[in-house]
């Protein structure tokens, strides 16, 4: 079967790439060729296009749409060479999308996608509305609504709990276009029920659909031979910060930060610039992990690695939905710390995390999510 996947393949970070490389590995695995459609939109990373300021809210968005601009050119330019070659590389070998550069032409892309039997929506925060943009009709398979391929979404993100009223108006029509549809996040079941009236699918994020990535790790750069603590940090570096801190305290370990290029605060510990394989093997070799990252707390459990969820605070805290969610699944909300509270990162450091019990419930979400593939497979060709 002729499989296309229209995802973040794109971006240089970390989940978006891991959870790409996931899903088209559990196809391929299945005896199909699974390939990307090459869809890259200038507003996800490269800000998009200015509107006229005729409302607070439309300023507010030509603000986003600057700011990621600029921080588009600064890590096209000025970022760390190795670690973008690294992506790169990552995504031929892994991915295989032969091209870094964009496409010059993304209906064209979008156009090729009638080859394809099974059209994949997702899975990462595809259905999350940007402040600058709104929804992209086009992770809602808009442009294939005439396609004879079946359309399915998997583990689809909207990336929160809710959606304003006015976002919320737009759903029944988006949504339309799906034969089937599964989501990653309980709240996402709310939103599409009550656009759809009917009850999506929850499955795992795809990088849950496999227990190991030794594909990853066995070809990774050596781990450092000394102790150390990884912190993976994203949007802010409130709570993690002085999280990390006290965990490096305890163990007397210095602590390793990827580099985000998005960045906008003074680095955690001492930063590295591995590609996505290196980053699952820093996980792997660590001796504690502090994220407040979707996925960085998803290798935690793959890997069982000690880990602490160092929660995002203020108005980023709705971010936290993706990592609470998957931590109820496996019955660790405890390892969630919402704010920073030392004598909590010393209890939780002190509590053992019972692994065999984990590991049983990473099999049933794993199953689910085998079981809503397989079904939609058979869809196709009976």
């Amino acid at each position: 079967m002729n499989v296309g996947i229209l995802t973040f393949h794109f971006s240089d970070n970390y989940g978006a790439a891991l959870q790409a490389h996931a899903l088209r590995r559990w196809l391929t695995e299945q005896g199909h060729h699974a390939s990307f459609i090459d869809y890259r939109p200038a507003h996800i990373e490269h800000g998009g296009r200015l509107s006229a300021p005729t409302s607070p809210a439309k300023i507010k968005a030509n603000l986003k749409v600057v700011y990621l601009a600029v921080s588009s050119f600064i890590h096209q330019h000025f970022g760390h060479r190795g670690q973008k070659e690294k992506f790169v590389r990552f995504r031929e070998h892994f991915l295989g999308v032969r091209s870094d550069a964009a496409p010059t032409d993304n209906g064209a892309s979008l156009a090729a996608a009638q080859a394809y039997d099974l059209i994949v929506a997702g899975s990462d925060q595809i259905w999350s509305p940007s402040q600058h943009f709104g929804f992209d009709p086009n992770y809602f398979l808009s442009f294939a609504h005439a396609f004879p391929a079946r359309k399915i979404s998997y583990a689809a993100s909207f990336g929160r709990d809710r959606v304003s009223t006015a976002e919320a108006a737009q759903l029944p029509r988006l949504l339309r276009n799906f034969d089937a549809i599964s989501v990653r996040e309980a709240s996402g079941i709310t939103l599409v029920e009550r656009a759809t009236g009917h009850r999506p699918a929850n499955v795992p994020d795809p990088t849950l659909l496999h227990s190991h990535y030794p594909e990853l790790t066995e070809g990774a750069t050596s781990a450092p031979g000394d102790p150390y603590i990884f912190c993976y940090g994203l949007r802010s570096p409130d709570n993690i910060r002085q999280t990390a801190d006290v965990v490096s305290k305890q163990l007397n370990c210095p602590v390793l930060s990827p580099h985000n290029p998005h960045r906008r605060w003074s680095e955690i510990g001492t930063t590295v610039y591995p590609d996505p394989g290196e980053w699952v093997s820093l996980v792997k070799n660590s001796r504690f992990v502090v994220t407040n990252s979707f996925h960085g707390t998803v290798f935690a459990l793959l890997l069982r690695k000690p880990f602490i969820v160092a929660g995002l605070t203020g108005e980023k805290a709705a971010a936290n939905a993706r990592a609470t969610h998957l931590l109820r699944a496996v019955g660790l909300e405890n390892r969630f710390a919402p704010s920073f509270s030392a004598q909590n990162v010393e209890a939780l450091m002190a509590s053992e995390i019972d692994w065999a019990a984990v590991d049983a419930r990473l099999a049933e979400l794993r199953q689910a999510g085998n079981a809503f593939l397989s079904s939609q497979l058979k869809a196709v060709f009976p």
